[in-house]
């Protein structure tokens, strides 16, 4: 248990109805009864309701919901004062219990308590931050997954392999007179191409986990009125860029996140031409910028026009690009030549009407595809999240061949558990053992604060 008390803001710093002041630690109820008029019995796991006092003023009505250690989120003793959700009233309390004792929290510094206490490892703990930063409801469920243990849970039987195999040789070595060395090769070879397969799977899962988490960076391009701001706002369902029917109305690039069951991070685009205005030519500078940061471009073309040779180099420029060319404007008479557009053979292409919607849950469609796969997804896979458990992952396949071809070599046993020792570390470090106090202090800091 940590010695101090700590307080902060739980609820976003945004006017709401309803605002929360926590603390957490061994004076959190003193602290709380200092300040509190009204019934201070407190037994856990209630709500109370009564003042906020300060030299007999009252700074708010209040209900103060009290969870004794261990049964509370970090395992200490947890108060939470539930304000009126006013920045003067929450800053009043949060300075109030401060004067009393309490430390102003750090970033993360709750869910860090937790996970020194043993409340949850350190991917149940990542997974709290990925619940409230999730943008879509497959990317919730995936981190309410993780949040429940089913990484955790697998990664500790994984090491239990691992630690199995390291048994076998560790007897071999103690107990030469058995000659069971070829036997307990073979076991390890056999555990090791077991995990080698799970973590493999696990590895291809985190691409998947990368885009649920974080999203797909998404570029809108193509030419001046071909009806990229109209797909935009078909794809958010409201009218957030401007649409006109004249060429250059986008001067600037917007941002916004649309849920296709996947977040994409929608950026809509000025039009790609030669011009010489030169807001609109600051606009096409920074169009080309987002086009090589995007993940995937999406390049409008108006099928109600013959493709021009301004398309054709758009096409040419996107190069290696993960694209979509999608022909919008279907509900006019089509002048295209599609035939044109597949000049490598490899370009997926598509026709809709950003104006009627035909065509767009295709589109979505085709983008998760593109990206998950077709296969379908269970809501209980497990899918890592965040590069660092990844790289945890790619360490100990790594060490894992590393067993494999030592075996191979016809090397000592002995420098197979120097192997096997490092895959069990690093499988080690995603659940939060076997780290440095310095990177775990890191992990939190990168966590929002009061939570």
């Amino acid at each position: 248990m940590r010695e101090d008390t700590i307080v902060g803001v739980s609820t976003g710093a945004v006017q709401s109805g309803v605002g929360i002041v926590r603390l957490s630690g061994k004076d959190s109820l003193g602290i709380v009864r200092q300040i509190f008029k009204g019934n201070k019995t407190f037994e856990t796991h209630t709500l109370t309701y009564g003042k906020i006092v300060h030299d007999e003023k009252i700074i708010d009505e209040v209900m103060v919901g009290v969870m004794l250690a261990p049964k509370s989120f970090t395992k200490e003793d947890v108060v939470e004062i539930n304000c009126h959700g006013g920045a003067a009233c929450i800053r009043a309390v949060l300075e109030l219990c401060q004067s009393k004792g309490a430390r102003l929290a750090e970033a993360g510094e709750f869910t860090k308590r937790a996970f020194l206490n043993g409340r949850i490892d350190l991917s149940q703990a990542e997974a709290v931050m990925d619940i409230i930063e999730a943008k879509t409801d497959l990317s919730r469920q995936a981190a309410m997954n993780r949040l429940q243990g089913n990484l955790k849970t697998k990664i500790i039987a994984l090491r239990e392999e691992i630690l199995g195999a390291i048994a076998h040789i560790e007897a071999s070595i103690d107990y030469p007179e058995h000659d069971m060395e070829h036997m307990n090769i073979l076991k390890v070879e056999t555990v090791c191409n077991s995990v080698i397969n799970q973590l493999e799977k696990l590895i291809r899962n985190s691409e998947k986990g990368k885009v649920i988490r974080e999203g797909i960076e998404t570029a809108i391009v193509g030419k001046p009125n071909v009806g990229k701001s109209s797909l935009m706002n078909a794809l958010l369902n409201e009218e957030r860029a401007i649409v006109t029917d004249i060429a250059g109305t986008t001067r600037d690039v917007l941002y916004d996140y649309v849920d296709i069951g996947i977040p994409l991070k929608i950026i809509d685009t000025a039009g790609l031409r030669e011009t010489s205005d030169v807001i609109e030519k600051i606009g096409v500078e920074k169009t080309i910028k987002e086009i090589e940061n995007a993940e995937l471009v999406l390049l409008l073309i108006d099928g109600s026009k013959e493709i021009s040779t301004e398309d054709l180099q758009i096409l040419d420029s996107l190069n290696e690009k993960k694209k979509i060319i999608i022909v919008n404007k279907s509900d006019l008479e089509q002048k295209v030549d599609l035939s044109k557009l597949q000049t490598s053979g490899e370009n997926t292409v598509l026709q809709i009407s950003a104006l009627n919607l035909d065509g767009i849950n295709e589109l979505c469609e085709t983008i998760k595809d593109m990206f998950l796969g077709k296969e379908v997804m269970s809501r209980d896979e497990i899918l890592v999240s965040g590069i660092r458990q990844k790289n945890s992952l790619l360490a100990a396949n790594a060490s894992l061949k590393e067993v494999l071809m030592t075996i191979e070599m016809g090397m000592t046993e002995d420098l197979l558990s120097i192997d096997l020792l490092a895959a069990y570390k690093s499988l080690g470090e995603i659940i939060g053992e076997s780290l440095d106090e310095d990177l775990i202090d890191k992990i939190f800091l990168s966590f929002c604060l009061g939570k």
